[in-house]
């Protein structure tokens, strides 16, 4: 396997050319996670970077790094939307036109601000790797230079600035775990992190719906799979990236994958405790401590690495984080059919304290007695403690419940 073509001075420099430009994001202390995992947890909020995201210090680095006629001919990129933002404002901070390819379906805030921004929006596909296909096209035939979003040395190096900032705010760090989609990220933090402290553990977070490292990484080889649909689509990439391959295989120590249960529940716990908005990509790190909170050995790193959330998304995953947390209950149950039943069950939940979002009252069904309705609730509670809590108090009541 090649030694890949990016070092540890590559991303010093690209520090040097980020002044200004990058914002150092806080380290922020998280008790919640401190107490899962048994010891320090800080997150590293990428989510209030300037475009939302780290994506604009491996994409102004990049572009920077172009000579004057390489700018003059514009750039292209593609991306599902942090990507896209970088290269839309780095390529406006630097002069030159940019053009961006993402792929239907693109969130619509993520579309717009890289409109807002200054790019030219085209869509391509329903996946990042069509949008890829179709922006490297328009490379070839237009002479733009294509911004790929993580297979290149220059924004592995600016990504990797991320890991400097880290090992200076909180230079005990054990582990650092954070996102992978293509691997620029982990890719560019544990070549900064390993060269000063090698000892230091990273950890790759994928979803597990678009999860094609763990198959490369037993191949050998970047290896090609079909991501299904996931709320993480920043880190929805079907192929690894040939260069954050190679590093990845040779400095990063596990990589790991989550279920949109957990990125959802981590989701609701960033929002709620430490009142961070992120988005399901962002929060890959946290939901893997929250799965396997004693994996990691303390003091823990989580980088939060975007928070730009289409807020129709937002509402969505907040009810999943909220139903994964135990926070909703769902159950039949069965009545006398005469009145006032149902106006003292809903008094009864009024007294065990929970919210009915939803009731459903049939009376008509092969199953009941002629004398029987069935209602179906939909409530809120205060988490799974409260949830057996109700349960035990209706079932006492004599009140026969159903799930299905």
């Amino acid at each position: 396997m090649a030694v890949p073509q990016v070092t540890y001075d590559d991303v010093v420099a690209a520090r040097e050319l980020l002044k200004g430009v990058a914002v150092q994001t806080p380290v922020l202390h998280s008790r919640v996670l401190s107490e899962a995992v048994g010891g320090p947890v800080h997150l590293k909020c990428e989510n209030i970077q300037r475009a939302g995201s780290f994506k604009i210090r491996g994409a102004y680095v990049r572009i920077a790094r172009l000579s004057d006629d390489e700018r003059a001919r514009g750039v292209v990129a593609a991306s599902a939307g942090n990507h896209a933002q970088g290269v839309a404002l780095g390529s406006t901070l630097l002069g030159a036109k940019s053009t961006v390819y993402m792929p239907e379906g693109a969130p619509l805030p993520k579309v717009e601000a890289t409109r807002a921004y200054g790019a030219d929006v085209v869509f391509a596909g329903h996946t990042v790797d069509l949008a890829l296909q179709a922006a490297q096209e328009h490379a070839d035939r237009t002479g733009a230079v294509f911004i790929h979003p993580f297979d290149h040395s220059d924004v592995v190096a600016g990504q990797g600035t991320i890991g400097l900032e880290v090992l200076e705010q909180l230079p005990e760090a054990a582990t650092i775990v954070l996102p992978i989609g293509g691997g620029g990220l982990a890719a560019g933090v544990a070549l900064a992190v390993k060269s000063l402290r090698p000892g230091i553990r990273v950890i790759g977070v994928q979803a597990e719906r678009a999860a094609a490292y763990p198959e490369s990484l037993a191949a050998g080889h970047p290896v090609m799979v079909e991501p299904a649909s996931t709320m993480a689509d920043g880190i929805a990439v079907g192929r690894p990236g040939a260069l954050p391959f190679e590093l990845i295989h040779y400095l990063v120590d596990r990589v790991v994958t989550v279920s949109e249960e957990s990125l959802s529940r981590a989701l609701l716990l960033c929002l709620e405790r430490s009142k961070l908005l992120v988005e399901p990509a962002g929060v890959a790190g946290v939901a893997a401590l929250l799965d396997q909170p004693h994996a990691f050995d303390p003091p823990v790193v989580a980088v939060v690495s975007g928070g730009n959330i289409d807020p129709l998304l937002l509402a969505r995953v907040l009810r999943h984080g909220l139903a994964a947390a135990g926070r909703y209950l769902a159950f039949r149950i069965r009545l006398t059919d005469r009145p006032g039943a149902l106006a003292a069950l809903l008094h009864r939940l009024a007294e065990l304290g929970v919210n009915v979002l939803d009731v459903v009252h049939e009376r008509v069904g092969s199953r009941l007695h002629l004398d029987e309705v069935e209602v179906l609730l939909q409530l809120e509670t205060r988490g799974p403690r409260h949830c057996d809590e109700v349960l035990a108090a209706l079932r006492r009541d004599g009140h026969k419940l159903l799930f299905s």
